[in-house]
């Protein structure tokens, strides 16, 4: 069994995009610059939106923070969303999700130029890259491609199995892995709450991608010798008898599965990391395409 190494890859990744800042801080160019946009105080989304602050710093990147209390009204969200949009000083930014209930989500997302929709969510962006045209690959799966294509991982002619049919993973990722090129040409499945008997498709799986948010959802009696599992779940579990009370664990029952397996994920260190990764890429990406490359 390998363990796909999400944080050695991620840092790799990151290393890479530091020299690559190196060489444009030589030249005397405009360095990349991120911004994210957070509203209200979520404990996942300020963790995770602080390590993408970090990251940047990491890698010299220029990054904005601009959080936003709780009670901010959509039209001040969505005015802050254009001034973004015009701000040539930004080269791509995220609205971190979720939002508080009584602000449109879609609403918000839809506002994003897709010039600068360095998460992958907007229409735009979206359907360039089911038609397989040059876009903004959403974070998590392109992380997902990123690790099945430098752990040499076959997929192509394979059966994958994904579980789960969201728009920021299962479905794009579905997408990318049924086309054609590195890390694809697989033969695509794609599971959901309204499936039936899911346990005898995951048992035929080659490879299978969980992104369900059950914890603990894939045991070892659903999967085949040999597996590769792809852990995209992550989820805060209460538990008092911890300093921080509570653990973090993924959608694949890691001390069953990874038994059968051939290639799996950790959680946390799997994905997670690479999203990241993947999100600074795209950041990098968006600075070339607005001519600055």
């Amino acid at each position: 069994m390998t363990l796909l190494d999400g944080k050695k890859i991620s840092n790799q990744i990151k290393d890479e995009i530091a020299a690559e800042v190196a060489e444009i801080k030589k030249r005397g160019e405009k360095v990349p610059h991120l911004a994210a946009v957070l509203v209200g105080n979520d404990g996942a989304s300020l963790t995770y939106v602080g390590s993408k602050v970090r990251s940047c710093e990491r890698i010299g990147f220029e990054s904005t923070l601009i959080h936003l209390p709780e009670d901010t009204t959509e039209e001040e969200l969505l005015a802050k969303v254009e001034d973004l949009n015009l701000d040539p000083g930004i080269d791509g930014y995220i609205v971190q999700l979720p939002l508080p209930r009584h602000i449109d989500e879609q609403k918000v997302l839809m506002a994003v130029h897709p010039d600068k929709d360095v998460d992958g969510f907007h229409p735009t962006n979206f359907g360039k890259m089911a038609l397989d045209m040059e876009s903004f690959i959403p974070a998590t799966p392109f992380g997902i491609m990123e690790l099945l294509k430098r752990y040499e991982v076959e997929t192509e002619g394979k059966h994958t199995v994904v579980i789960g049919r969201s728009h920021i993973v299962g479905r794009p990722i579905s997408i990318l892995m049924s086309q054609k090129g590195k890390a694809a040409n697989a033969t695509v499945t794609l599971t959901h709450s309204r499936t039936k008997n899911l346990q005898e498709l995951t048992l035929q799986a080659d490879i299978v991608v969980s992104a369900l948010g059950v914890p603990n959802f894939l045991k070892a009696d659903m999967v085949k010798e040999g597996v590769v599992v792809i852990d995209v779940g992550i989820t805060r579990v209460p538990d008092e008898s911890r300093e921080r009370g509570y653990y973090i664990t993924g959608d694949v029952h890691f001390e069953e599965v990874s038994k059968k397996a051939s290639f799996i994920t950790p959680v946390p260190g799997g994905v997670g990391p690479m999203t990241i990764a993947m999100l600074l890429k795209n950041t990098l990406l968006a600075r070339e395409r607005h001519g600055l490359g």
